[in-house]
């Protein structure tokens, strides 16, 4: 069995989980007093636990059946969905929000592990002989359900970061054969809403009225003609949806979010005020552009980060651990972690083409689509080109059930895998 696991994958989580602890080591680390790695008294040691736990639940993985995961993958949304579901009644409030279970001294978030098992069932519902969601508007129902009802549970903890995961899945639909016009429309929509913000609702109206004419003119001229009433449609469309930014931004986002949205597009006109905004809602940013920036090209060196070793940075070595990248191991080192996450992400993606079976096939597009997101916005969030959502880096932030839940998520992919010459179609 051991043979047929994909090892160059292994070998690149070794590598990222192996890269992330030097960084939390790096981040937690007071340097007052020499401790074991594994002292239950520093983040650095319970870390070194959770990657000791994360090695013994990858051996199980693969060492289980591989059809035990498609046959029981319905068993195991269901107890993720009712894992999340008794938060409300059993869950521990952490900063503001009560998304996990205390659990004697440690604390275990269900929503990390509920990703691999959304994906599982995603794949089984997609992989059914009977499930067409190309033709059926019923199964793409059924099968936006499964992706978003976990989604709608983890919002009210409140944890909106981790709800937005789910909306990566979207792209396994589109790989699966679905519109891609989903996707258009969702990107489309954050498009407007940003630039309505940022110009108003009348001049992107009249943008919007130029492109479109544009559009009519040469589709005309090419004989594919554009109904003028469709047209309208679309343009009366846009309009309304850009006329209700304003009020939602107002009415429904709380004042820390709209300041949030001011500070990343700017919207604030008084350089004194948006700076105080910056040093104050954006502050954690703030200090990890500053430390990235710190860095330069080279770095200052492994544990001679003087922004990481002052905590400028809140909750550096979770959601921010990439900024201890940035300052110790600077511009060069930031890339090579970049390249890292990028082939394992590349290399699932070359798992999941040539699986035979269909449910590994889709499991293994969830995985990567789960990956990326939490990858790109991460990163994107900590170099201030994202507002701040909280979600954690793969492998590298602080956390036992992050870790674990990471885990599953690629080695139920890699043990799927390893069986690809037995599955049949």
């Amino acid at each position: 069995m051991s043979n047929r696991l994909d090892w160059f994958s292994i070998i690149l989580y070794i590598l990222l989980v192996a890269i992330g602890w030097l960084n939390i080591y790096s981040a937690t680390y007071s340097g007052d007093t020499a401790s074991s790695v594994i002292d239950m008294s520093t983040m650095y040691g319970k870390q070194m636990i959770f990657i000791g736990v994360s090695i013994v639940l990858a051996i199980v993985l693969v060492s289980v059946e591989a059809k035990f995961y498609e046959r029981f993958a319905g068993v195991i949304y269901l107890v993720s969905m009712l894992s999340l579901l008794g938060l409300f009644l059993f869950g521990k409030n952490v900063n503001g929000a009560t998304s996990w279970y205390a659990i004697g001294g440690m604390t275990l978030q269900p929503s990390e592990f509920a990703k691999a098992a959304t994906a599982l069932a995603l794949a089984k519902f997609l992989s059914d002989i009977q499930t067409n969601i190309t033709t059926d508007n019923k199964d793409l129902v059924k099968a936006i359900g499964i992706m978003m009802f976990p989604a709608l549970l983890i919002i009210p903890q409140p944890d909106p970061g981790s709800a937005l995961v789910y909306t990566s899945l979207f792209f396994v639909l589109h790989r699966e054969g679905v519109s891609p016009l989903y996707l258009y429309l969702g990107f489309m929509a954050v498009v407007l809403f940003a630039l309505t913000l940022i110009y108003g609702p009348l001049w992107v109206i009249l943008g919007i009225c130029t492109l479109l004419g544009f559009l009519y003119y040469f589709m005309n001229r090419k004989k594919k003609r554009i109904k003028l009433y469709q047209l309208a449609a679309v343009i009366m469309v846009m309009a309304l949806y850009s006329y209700s930014v304003n009020f939602i931004f107002e009415n429904v986002f709380e004042q820390r979010h709209r300041d949030r949205f001011s500070l990343w597009l700017r919207l604030e006109d008084d350089p004194a005020k948006l700076d105080v905004i910056r040093k104050t809602i954006g502050y954690n940013t703030y200090q990890s552009e500053a430390a990235i920036g710190s860095g330069g090209v080279y770095g200052k060196g492994f544990l001679e980060g003087t922004r990481t070793k002052g905590d400028f940075v809140p909750e550096q070595h979770t959601d921010y651990i990439f900024s201890t990248v940035g300052e110790e191991w600077g511009f060069i080192g930031s890339v090579a972690v970049v390249i890292l996450f990028t082939a394992l992400i590349l290399r699932i993606i070359f798992i999941s083409e040539r699986q035979k079976s269909p449910f590994s096939r889709m499991y293994g597009y969830a995985a990567a689509a789960i990956l990326f997101f939490h990858f790109a916005i991460n990163i994107g969030m900590v170099i201030g080109l994202l507002p701040t959502i909280g979600i954690p880096l793969p492998f590298f932030s602080y956390g036992g059930s992050g870790l674990l839940g990471f885990t599953m998520l690629l080695f139920i992919l890699l043990k799927l895998d390893s069986n690809r010459i037995n599955e049949w179609i």
